[in-house]
């Protein structure tokens, strides 16, 4: 696989280039280092197949259902097939669209086989993937710093995440500042220093207890601006849905991405979540946590049919390099055996 240049990680970074590597800064050129991360989940394949397993088992009944598969027994296939993906987490509403989609297809005699009625299962879930959540690349910009806020209620990973983001983008040659924007709880701010330390980056905390998340975020920004800072990430309350006048303060503020993060162990009890977040705050992309040894693959495809919001990341393990690039082929292959 191709690594991505000094050249061209300078350019997606906004760093200005001298001498006979100097180049124009395009906007163009600012996905570079979305793209090289995306690229690197191929290499993560082995992470997401065996994240998925769980989910995997509950759909290798699929197999089973296709293997002697004939045109007479087409409804008690479908519905046995609808009933694998609906244990699965996929909903309702894109379970229903999807074996529908095969239904029509088969009594239209493009589909003769187990083996082709399989290909069209994988290839409609991936087409809606694609079609509906296709930035799934980091969109930072060209100008440095590029501003990304973590969202999320408490106890679903987000700070978490914020720091295995922060140590994936730092091993890209990032230089990383941490911004500690969740000040209800006194915790939060602990632990992403502890997240600083383990990934080797800086942090801006709050002074004083009664600080605002926005003057942290802001105080962030111009440091970030003053000494050659290229991301900034920011933590933020796990309240932010509910507290109109704290998403008023942060919404405000310059961000390029807005990653709503979500507990995939909950299912389809995401969704709600995932509206509410969305309807105030206006999500740019999802990373989507615990899903290892989680039945609840399926989640993922509702998400983006419903939101129409791409997956960005999935949380596959406990280790700081668990949480992979989202790509869907893998995600694809991952959860059909």
């Amino acid at each position: 696989m191709a690594i991505a240049s000094p050249t061209h990680l300078s350019l997606q970074l906004g760093r200005p280039l001298t001498g006979s590597n100097a180049l124009p800064v395009r906007p163009d050129s600012s996905r570079v280092l979305g793209r090289l991360i995306k690229e690197k989940a191929k290499s993560d394949v082995e992470k997401i197949f065996s994240g998925f397993s769980k989910t995997r088992d509950n759909l290798a009944v699929i197999d089973e259902l296709l293997l002697y598969w004939n045109l007479a027994d087409t409804d008690k296939v479908l519905d046995e097939l609808e009933e694998a993906l609906l244990v699965s987490d996929f909903g309702p509403r894109i379970t229903i669209k999807i074996v529908e989609s095969l239904r029509e297809d088969i009594l239209a005699g493009k589909l003769k086989s187990g083996i082709e009625i399989k290909d069209a299962l994988k290839k409609s879930v991936l087409d809606l993937l694609t079609n509906k959540g296709n930035k799934t690349e980091l969109q930072l910009g060209y100008r440095k710093p590029a501003v990304v806020m973590i969202v999320g209620v408490n106890g679903g990973g987000k700070t978490t995440s914020l720091g295995k983001l922060a140590y994936r983008l730092k091993n890209e040659g990032a230089k990383i500042l941490m911004a500690a924007g969740d000040t209800f709880r006194a915790a939060a701010s602990d632990q992403l220093e502890i997240w600083a330390e383990r990934t080797g980056c800086e942090i801006v905390v709050a002074e004083g207890e009664k600080a605002k998340a926005s003057s942290v975020l802001s105080q962030a920004v111009k440091r970030g601006k003053e000494q050659g800072f290229d991301i900034v990430l920011c933590d933020t309350s796990g309240r932010l849905h509910t507290n109109y006048s704290l998403m008023e303060e942060l919404i405000a503020c310059l961000h390029h991405e807005i990653l709503l993060v979500l507990d995939g162990t909950t299912g389809l009890n995401m969704l709600p979540q995932a509206r509410e977040f969305n309807e105030v705050v206006g999500i740019t992309g999802l990373i989507l946590t615990k899903l290892d040894g989680s039945a609840r693959g399926g989640c993922v495809v509702s998400v983006v049919d419903e939101l129409g919001i791409p997956v960005k990341f999935v949380g596959v393990g406990e280790g700081v390099e668990d949480l992979q690039p989202f790509d869907a082929e893998a995600f694809v292959n991952a959860i059909f055996s």
